[in-house]
């Protein structure tokens, strides 16, 4: 769909004219922008069309919905695929009280699945995104039919929680150029593809009035990044569980994964091998394939 059509008809879908609740067409590697309002908060999400049983893509902290700009059209023969700005990121708005607990972003997902009436969902979310997708999943288990958690279990140990705040404290000095911006995250993640930090700097850096380059995110959201205990809503996923875990990562400790076979009976935990907290970035092709073998599980 040509970007001229697809703001107006965002606009006309916030304002009430036409309604949201079905998928705006889009072309098949382009999709079309779509806002509803929920908890006093516009929020911003991607729908990349197809007329299955919905997939929703929750990206991880300093993200945005184009996170799942490789892997999304890989789906749409199967899915309506909708990819999601959390509060605080990207095109959505900004909560003024800084709330930004996991809590928080679950129920502005119990909000968009209501507003698009969505039902018998698909729910994979990366990093943050994967503890929305597990409470979400444990909190209404008569809507979610799979659940894919990226490198990221029920648990946020204090030491991650420090290092993250201290990171967006840094951060907040921003970047000369989309190039500096570019080196940063090579030097964070240097197993993206070019294509993905290309894709990263595109929609996730805005200009602030001094001329620097600053993540297109809420700095508050540090707030909400604190010691994090999911398991009392993960204990009541029913639907089949993946855990895909980073070979290189640490974020999802054996222990954890014990744990996560001991309570919950469909789950299925997956190691990639040579990759970090994104492994649908670092090995797409390889991930997609577990999904899919996992989604043609019953």
């Amino acid at each position: 769909m040509p970007k001229t059509l697809i703001a107006p008809i965002a606009a006309l879908i916030a304002a009430g004219v036409i309604s949201g609740h079905a998928p705006v067409v889009a072309q098949a590697n382009t999709p079309a922008d779509g806002f509803v309002t929920v908890n006093g908060l516009r929020l911003h999400y991607l729908d990349w069309g197809g007329t299955g049983r919905p997939l929703i893509l929750v990206h991880g902290l300093d993200r945005h919905a184009h996170t799942f700009d490789h892997v999304a059209p890989h789906f749409r023969s199967r899915f309506r695929v909708i990819a999601v700005d959390m509060r605080g990121h990207g095109e959505s708005a900004w909560d003024p009280g800084a709330r930004y607990m996991v809590e928080d972003y679950v129920r502005d997902m119990e909000g968009i699945v209501d507003q698009l009436q969505l039902r018998d969902i698909v729910i994979w979310g990366n990093s943050t995104g994967g503890r929305v997708a597990q409470v979400y999943a444990g909190l209404h288990p008569e809507r979610v039919s799979h659940m894919i958690s990226e490198d990221v279990g029920p648990e946020r140990p204090r030491q991650i929680a420090d290092n993250y705040q201290r990171r967006v404290t840094e951060e907040q000095a921003g970047w000369a150029s989309d190039d500096e911006v570019a080196a940063q995250v090579r030097k964070a993640n240097p197993r993206m593809p070019e294509a993905n930090v290309a894709t990263y700097v595109r929609y996730g850096t805005t200009r602030r009035a001094d001329g620097r380059l600053v993540w297109r995110r809420d700095p508050n959201i540090a707030k909400g990044f604190v010691v994090t205990d999911l398991w009392a809503a993960v204990s009541k996923i029913t639907a089949p569980a993946l855990y895909i875990i980073g070979g290189r990562s640490t974020i999802v400790p054996v222990e954890t994964q014990e744990k996560l076979r001991a309570t919950l009976p469909r789950v299925r935990i997956v190691t990639i091998p040579d990759t970090g907290h994104y492994p649908s970035e670092d090995k797409p092709a390889e991930v997609l394939a577990l999904i899919d073998s996992f989604l043609a599980q019953k």
